[in-house]
């Protein structure tokens, strides 16, 4: 599927959700943080949201990420830089969607990369979601709340969502991280 496509079904699922719970664009802003200038745009499908501005939707909303990515079941293999992607601010950290609305609604995994020696610092995530990240290529530092944890090729790391936290890549190339989300039922 190709980005401006993604960008069109992402604004058209928001719209729907605004409206299945009765928001206006103004109480929607209110609810998440982001301007009604920006969501309307969003929903018309003229930007690409960045990371930092959908987890704000899906929090102030309180739904998974996957719920505003939805795109046609049929597909089982994920390939890496193939998928829809959305990038943090700097573009220092970036994921890619793996098997959106093939799994349990409840569970989302991504595809992580992070610059080399850059940081992550995402937004707290939903009460309840239970993060677990394993890192695939490269040296990570991972802070949950104040405890700092290193984590080389292959270990894992699981935490709730919603405690500060951040991924620091050690390493001067590319770090690659595999994530799963799981949202409470």
């Amino acid at each position: 599927m190709h980005t401006e496509e993604m960008i069109r079904k992402v604004g058209s699922e928001l719209r729907k959700i605004r409206v299945q719970n009765h928001l206006t664009l103004d109480e929607l802003a209110e609810k998440t943080g982001v301007s009604k200038l920006t969501l309307g745009k969003i929903e018309r499908g003229e930007t690409n949201p960045t990371l930092g501005v959908m987890w704000k939707i899906t929090t102030g909303l309180n739904i998974p990420l996957t719920k505003l990515v939805s795109v046609e079941p049929s597909v089982s293999l994920s390939k890496c830089g193939e998928g829809f992607s959305l990038k943090g601010p700097d573009e220092a950290w970036k994921i890619e969607f793996m098997f959106q609305n093939q799994m349990d609604s409840t569970i989302e995994m991504y595809r992580a990369f992070l610059a080399p020696l850059a940081t992550y610092r995402p937004e707290p995530h939903h009460k309840g979601l239970i993060e677990v990240a394993t890192v695939m290529e490269g040296r990570i530092e991972m802070k949950i709340e104040e405890e700092l944890y290193e984590l080389k090729q292959f270990d894992s790391i699981k935490f709730e969502g919603s405690h500060v936290h951040s991924y620091k890549n050690l390493e001067e190339r590319p770090a690659v991280l595999h994530l799963l989300l799981k949202y409470e039922e």
